[in-house]
């Protein structure tokens, strides 16, 4: 574990990892292995590279989408509509290409594939 990763927003040094993600236990923020690295070390961090959205825009952790077209959420009668706005977005690497990790309202988390996205 290393000692010296501090919470971004309260300065806790309790900060754990968990997965992919840091955890800070005092103040309960959630923060990416790439906001502790900063964007140069982060690509050889976590071998994403850059992930794009349907524009071609470049997307980072924290960004703000907006679904482009009705997608089905597998295994439940729900549909996230296309014009949908997902704030504070996780990039990661999922499986099947599913590379953004979000909350949606209504619906909870899911990943998404970036390529039904655009930046908002």
């Amino acid at each position: 574990m290393d000692s010296d990763v501090k919470c971004p927003e309260c300065g806790s040094e309790h900060a754990y990892q968990d997965g992919s993600i840091w955890v800070c236990p005092e103040c309960a923020h959630e923060w990416s292995q790439r906001a502790t690295l900063g964007e140069t070390g982060a690509q050889e961090a976590d071998g994403l590279g850059t992930i794009h959205d349907a524009n071609g825009n470049a997307l980072a952790d924290g960004d703000s989408v907006t679904v482009i077209k009705d997608l089905k959420v597998k295994g439940s009668s729900l549909v996230v509509k296309g014009g949908t706005k997902v704030k504070n977005i996780r990039l990661v690497d999922g499986a099947d290409g599913h590379n953004i990790a979000c909350k949606i309202d209504g619906i909870g988390a899911m990943n998404l594939k970036s390529e039904f996205v655009k930046k908002a």
